[in-house]
């Protein structure tokens, strides 16, 4: 089976919504304002990239990385990759970034059975909510930021389930306030 892994910019305040500046949000690119660039906070990210097979996203973070990613060098193992988008709304012809559709949280319950190495969540709140509630996340790859942005999709969902142990296995504080945090999911 495949790993499933739910990254993640987020506020103290499990806010995660519009980390790079994404337009019409409230609190747009709040990972740059007020906290000093480190690179040695970003090297999960790199990681991602090398050791992930496959990138999974909802439709408004495809929606929102479609028309950026596929120009972006530093992207260049995702843009290789192969993409799925969880969406009953999109069109399987859409070839802004060539993706396959996926219609249901079952379908990403399908494609874990696949062979293959794991799978990245990138973004996508509602999807990343969707998929913990159905008990499919293995392993969340947090960077938590030293805000409280008050509002915004949060990183969890409000719905009313039994608890979800995790498991610590990396952490790592940066000077400016940074917090790295890589959580298993304890199945």
């Amino acid at each position: 089976m495949r790993t499933l892994i739910v990254t993640a910019f987020v506020s103290l305040d499990g806010v995660m919504e519009a980390p790079g500046g994404e337009a019409d949000y409230r609190n747009t690119g709040w990972t740059f304002k007020d906290i000093e660039f480190d690179p040695a906070a970003y090297e999960l990210k790199g990681r991602e990239q090398e050791e992930t097979t496959a990138l999974l996203l909802g439709r408004t973070s495809y929606e929102a990385f479609a028309p950026v990613w596929p120009t972006m060098t530093e992207f260049a193992g995702y843009n290789a990759m192969p993409r799925y988008v969880v969406s009953t709304t999109l069109r399987e012809d859409d070839s802004r970034w060539p993706a396959t559709i996926l219609r249901s949280v079952d379908d990403v319950a399908a494609l874990k059975e696949t062979e293959g190495g794991p799978i990245a969540v990138h973004g996508s709140a509602t999807l990343g909510a969707s998929l913990a509630d159905a008990g499919l996340v293995d392993r969340y790859h947090l960077l938590v930021f030293p805000v409280l942005l008050g509002a915004g999709k949060r990183l969890f969902s409000a719905a009313d389930k039994d608890k979800t142990a995790l498991k610590l296995i990396e952490s790592e504080a940066y000077p400016n306030g940074i917090q790295k945090q890589v959580f298993d999911v304890v199945h």
